[in-house]
């Protein structure tokens, strides 16, 4: 085998283009700058390491884009669901898993293949010959960037992200907070109960806003501009939108009852994820935040129950990196200007751990079928797959392109089922039957 299939970049997207194209039969190189060159979110120099949230969102693949999503991967072979299918932890009717078990099995994994070897050390041109996928997420280095930006003649390549804060789970008052998931999901005890809810009423939310908008926040570079993905917005750009906002976003407090005073409806509530396996950490749900860790830790301690919080990790902001995929890349990834490069998760313009690793995923097979010189059949736009990556290479407004999720606006509508309310379960049933049906048949010549 002469070939080899280089990939810039060990997270999500590049362990799953790693893996699937190894499994092909292709010599795959990982290239990653970690721990060599670090990174503000990275802890450690790990493969797919997760540094904002543990949850890959919704597991339920008949009534979520999200979770159908998981579906396809699973058939595919996906490292990155196998892997969070072994490290689950309790998250209702999310699939959230233990970061850093998950994190060093993906490594151990990749590592371990005979196909696969890593090459550490940062790559700041872009290569000139060979096959290439270039996966660096929304952190990729100013060198590459700029090589990036030098070659596709964009005015910008970033925005701003956020991450929210870890608080150590023996710190919560649960005479304060109690334990329950949003409208009793999970089929077990533990799932029904995997997040703590701290309630506030009409007065301490009053308050909470105010000093979210009193806060002290952290500060841009000269030159920098604060382009918010509108999925993954602080809980400061959040109140500054309307008082009324957060609480009808993270702090909605439909679906619970106050476990120490069922008569009383919350006006808003505070949620916390488990983060890790053993539940000695939680993440604020929803928190991401750019607010000075001084002032951070002085208003978090207002949320009822978190008064005596001690806090593994403050909440932060981040410089994030997506190109202009409708106007750059083609229909298998590939830069239009320079064909033996392809782009795939974050930095194409997908917004999510799952999202990324499924184009990961996509990218790896595209690759490994040129390289292997055997054809691909254009990739169904009814699947979750294709439906996502026809928005971003095409389907998308180039003029506004921002980093999306996966969702079902992004699907070819089903004939003959009603809109609107009322008939959106019939509907979403019909997509992701319609969806699992032409993935299959998609993947079995590639098989």
């Amino acid at each position: 085998m002469t070939q080899k299939l280089h990939i810039i970049g060990g997270g999500m997207a590049g362990s799953e283009a790693a893996w699937q194209a190894a499994n092909l039969g292709i010599e795959v190189v990982i290239h990653e700058m970690r721990p060599t060159v670090e990174t503000f979110a990275h802890r450690t120099g790990n493969f797919a390491e997760m540094v904002c949230s543990n949850s890959l969102r919704s597991d339920d693949d008949e009534q979520n884009a999200v979770g159908l999503l998981h579906w396809e991967m699973r058939q595919a072979g996906g490292i990155i669901m196998a892997t969070a299918d072994k490290h689950k932890i309790p998250a209702g009717g999310a699939l959230a898993v233990d970061r850093d078990p998950f994190a060093q099995s993906v490594t151990d994994a990749l590592m371990a293949h005979p196909n696969i070897s890593v090459e550490y050390g940062e790559i700041t041109e872009l290569p000139k010959d060979g096959h290439w996928i270039i996966a660096t997420g929304p952190l990729t280095s100013q060198g590459l960037g700029e090589a990036i930006q030098a070659e596709t003649g964009a005015d910008a390549l970033a925005f701003f992200d956020a991450i929210a804060p870890i608080v150590y789970s023996e710190s919560i008052n649960m005479d304060v907070a109690w334990l329950q998931s949003r409208y009793d999901k999970g089929n077990s005890e533990e799932e029904r109960k995997a997040y703590v809810n701290c309630p506030m009423t009409k007065d301490q939310y009053e308050a909470f806003i105010d000093a979210i908008l009193s806060a002290e926040q952290a500060e841009f570079h000269e030159g920098e501009t604060a382009g918010y993905f509108d999925g993954c917005l602080p809980i400061e750009v959040m109140a500054e939108r309307g008082r009324e906002t957060l609480r009808f976003g993270p702090m909605k407090p439909v679906g619970l009852t106050n476990a120490h005073d069922p008569e009383n409806k919350p006006y808003a509530v505070v949620q916390l994820r488990r983060d890790n396996a053993l539940g000695t950490l939680m993440n604020i749900v929803g928190f991401q935040t750019k607010m000075k860790y001084g002032a951070q830790a002085e208003v978090l301690k207002m949320i009822p129950g978190l008064e005596e919080a001690s806090f593994a990790r403050l909440g932060g902001i981040h410089r994030n990196t997506f190109i202009n995929s409708p106007t750059l890349l083609d229909d298998q990834m590939r830069l239009k200007s320079q064909p033996h490069i392809r782009f795939a998760g974050q930095i194409t313009g997908v917004e999510g751990y799952v999202e990324s690793a499924a184009m990961g995923l996509l990218a790896g097979r595209f690759a490994a079928a040129e390289i292997l010189g055997k054809p691909v059949s254009a990739l169904p736009q009814d699947t979750a797959m294709g439906a996502l990556v026809h928005h971003i290479t095409g389907g998308a407004e180039a003029k506004t392109f921002q980093p999306m999720n996966v969702n079902f606006g992004l699907f070819q509508p089903v004939e003959g089922l009603k809109n609107g309310r009322r008939g959106r379960k019939d509907r979403y049933k019909a997509y992701t039957d319609r969806a699992k049906a032409a993935w299959t048949d998609w993947l079995a010549p590639q098989e």
